[in-house]
């Protein structure tokens, strides 16, 4: 987690600088649905390279946001899911999907 110094002041800047970028917030809404794995993830994020995962991944674990299970199997699982922190976004992602399907039906007319 980053310490308050290294964060902006403004609470909307530090909520960009923690999930602002496209493929948090499309990493956010998978988990929210449920646990991934990371093939999984790359699999369903069309675009989205092994790298940009991996450091995206690991940013929002290293900021608590998600949390990242390996279970003692060969070969081994890994899974990654939203931490309680993580789960507070919940409403954030809901209020961009309302927003996005009422942009959509308007722009349809």
């Amino acid at each position: 987690m980053k310490t308050k110094d290294e964060l902006p002041e403004c609470p909307v800047a530090t909520t960009v600088q923690l999930i602002g970028s496209k493929w948090k917030l499309l990493i956010l809404r998978n988990l929210l649905a449920r646990p991934w794995r990371f093939n999984e993830l790359r699999k369903n994020l069309e675009g989205i390279s092994q790298k940009v995962l991996t450091d995206s991944l690991r940013s929002m674990e290293e900021d608590g946001i998600i949390t990242r299970t390996v279970y003692p199997e060969v070969p081994p699982r890994v899974e990654y899911a939203l931490s309680d922190l993580g789960e507070s976004m919940r409403p954030i992602i809901k209020s961009m999907e309302e927003f996005g399907l009422n942009y959509k039906s308007v722009s349809e007319n």
